[in-house]
């Protein structure tokens, strides 16, 4: 009897945990002075404990573990994303006001190439077993193949239309919503060539696109408040998820099988990996309106979500554009798990 009573104890506990492992709120707010009202995606990178951010004309460089910031890329025109190639000591930065890609040096952050693309560049990934940089350009419906090593186009890949969020499964295959067609296109075992395009449907206006590697499902958010789950060989469509309005990210955490959508409505979804087909919406977290885009630090658990205030008094805008925010309020929120 007390072997039971202590085994069930012991159970409670455990499931206790568990639980409450699920349970995200936000826990702090870092806030940052300057006029940009502008911002898109950001990238942890947990070894060398470093938050890249980017904001209007510049990317911030914050320590993980102080949110402080100690460097940053400046003098740049209209910042989207980064990708990182740390074997060469490389980082990418899309700069679509430049229809261009920045290299930078991780150690001293200085600025060491501009290479022009397509127009547009927004997402832009590092497939490290090709060592090639993807730039997908918006506006001329295109993706730019770079070499890492030494920096030069080697591909241009056309796009049925406007190419949003991508991810690679670290093999080769690289995947990239396509926003316009509610499709999702694979890319072939070259990366120079549009493979396969499935459709997204009723997925309207995919962005953020993450991915279960190792279980190959891919997860892409729509406007149209949906998550769809799509298998990573066949393209078939695997389940349908409600989350928030417009959301703008997607990350996937594979030590604790969840899934999060950061939405424009001030909402975080996060949705439980039951099984690679099945997903149950465990919490709505309550952000801030516009907090639409965010990063995961695997090690602490926390993410982190930028967002501005909000003019007071202005009125909603139309779908699909952004509000009139309050210059010198923009902030990252702080979103952990409760222990």
């Amino acid at each position: 009897m007390r072997i039971h009573g202590f085994l069930a104890v012991a159970f409670c506990m455990w499931c206790s945990v568990a639980v409450n492992a699920q349970k995200y709120s936000v826990t702090d707010r870092i806030p940052f002075g300057g006029d940009q009202t502008y911002w898109d995606y950001l990238v942890a990178d947990a070894p060398n404990h470093h938050l890249y951010v980017t904001r209007g004309d510049e990317v911030l460089i914050l320590d993980l573990n102080s949110a402080k910031e100690v460097a940053r890329v400046a003098n740049l025109k209209r910042v989207h994303g980064i990708a990182l190639a740390k074997e060469f000591n490389k980082g990418f930065i899309s700069d679509g006001g430049d229809n261009a890609i920045v290299v930078f040096d991780l150690k001293s952050n200085a600025v060491t190439q501009t290479i022009k693309v397509g127009l547009a560049p927004d997402a832009v990934l590092y497939e490290p077993t090709k060592k090639r940089v993807y730039a997908f350009n918006a506006h001329s419906h295109s993706a730019s193949v770079i070499d890492a090593r030494t920096e030069k186009i080697v591909a241009t890949v056309p796009l049925s239309g406007i190419p949003e969020f991508a991810v690679t499964d670290g093999k080769g295959n690289v995947y990239v919503n396509i926003e316009d067609k509610d499709s999702l296109v694979r890319l072939n075992a070259d990366g120079t060539k549009v493979q396969d395009e499935w459709s997204l449907t009723p997925c309207k206006g995919p962005s953020g696109l993450a991915m279960d590697a190792k279980g190959r499902r891919l997860f892409s958010v729509c406007d149209n408040k949906l998550m769809i789950v799509t298998d990573a060989d066949t393209g078939k469509q695997i389940a349908k998820i409600p989350v928030g309005v417009e959301p703008d990210a997607a990350i996937y955490d594979g030590d604790r099988k969840l899934v999060f959508s950061s939405n424009c409505d001030g909402t975080l979804t996060v949705v439980k990996q039951d099984s690679l087909d099945k997903y149950t919406v465990v919490q709505t977290v309550k952000t801030e309106r516009e907090a639409r885009t965010m990063a995961l630090d695997p090690v602490s658990q926390k993410l982190y979500l930028p967002f501005e205030q909000i003019k007071p008094g202005t009125k909603p805008p139309d779908p699909g554009n952004l509000p009139e925010f309050t210059p010198g309020t923009f902030q990252l929120i702080i979103v952990a798990p409760q222990m």
